[in-house]
């Protein structure tokens, strides 16, 4: 499968990376899941034209137009667990969030499908992804490795009650100078939103892999709950979910956003 990957580059000390922004799925693995939407539930949905002012600002994108579905490039590639004892989603997930099996009964991949799977795709993600931090990282004494996501509010496999609207995962402070967690926490600030810092969601294996403050290299993750910028339904079936992007519903958070990546091309150019 070709043209799955996408790279614009830019001189800003910033990088954004959509994992799980992608719906492609391909042609020779469809007859092997129940269902495409099922497939396709668990995209962050509309994310990447959420932060579509990011090259305005000069920022690096990287993204995958993969389904999560085919292969998780935020996931460990050995195949271990980020939230140990927590529910969560495999390198090459079995199940939905909600636990729905993805596949029919005998086709789930085996381990060497999976081994082929993270060299087609695993593996060129993350070399393109360290090829723009080591290209910006040459120009610029720091930069900030952005890796924005997005899922429901409620997803009461993965945690109780309501998400709030905007997670900043850290990797509890290891990943990225206190300084630019501090300047996107004010970012944030807005009343029509909530917040918390390494919550549920403290940064996947992007954030933990790269996040190297000591060297230069912040990373961060922002998690959105996806009330923040679409009309959510209280139960996604295949008829509602996902809901239209609305750029009039989205402009509210779309402007905090903006704030927020501002704040992390100041930090990195001070």
């Amino acid at each position: 499968m070709t043209g799955w990957l996408e790279i614009h580059r830019g001189d800003a000390p910033v990088i954004v990376s959509f994992p799980h922004t992608g719906t492609d799925i391909p042609a020779e693995l469809e007859p092997c899941l129940l269902s495409p939407w099922l497939a396709r539930k668990d995209a962050d949905w509309w994310v990447n034209r959420l932060y579509d002012m990011a090259r305005g600002l000069g920022a690096t994108t990287v993204r995958t137009r993969l389904s999560r579905t085919v292969i998780d490039v935020n996931r460990d590639p050995s195949g271990a667990s980020l939230y140990p004892g927590q529910a969560t989603t495999d390198l090459c997930p079995l199940t939905t969030f909600d636990g729905e099996p993805l596949y029919r009964p005998g086709r789930a991949p085996d381990a060497a499908a999976i081994a082929r799977r993270r060299a087609s795709w695993h593996e060129p993600y993350h070399a393109a992804l360290l090829a723009e931090v080591q290209r910006t990282r040459e120009k610029h004494a720091r930069v900030v490795l952005y890796d924005a996501h997005s899922i429901r509010s409620r997803v009461p496999r993965l945690f109780e009650g309501e998400l709030p609207n905007l997670n900043i995962g850290t990797y509890r402070g290891a990943s990225c100078d206190p300084v630019l967690t501090q300047r996107i926490e004010a970012g944030c600030e807005d009343p029509r939103f909530t917040r918390v810092t390494d919550g549920r969601f403290v940064g996947g294996w992007t954030t933990r892999r790269y996040g190297n403050p000591a060297h230069g290299v912040h990373a961060v993750q922002m998690e959105l709950a996806c009330r923040g910028y679409l009309d959510e339904p209280v139960i996604p079936d295949a008829g509602n979910w996902p809901p239209p992007y609305d750029p009039g519903r989205a402009a509210p958070l779309r402007a905090l956003l903006e704030r927020v990546l501002r704040a992390c091309v100041d930090f990195a150019s001070s």
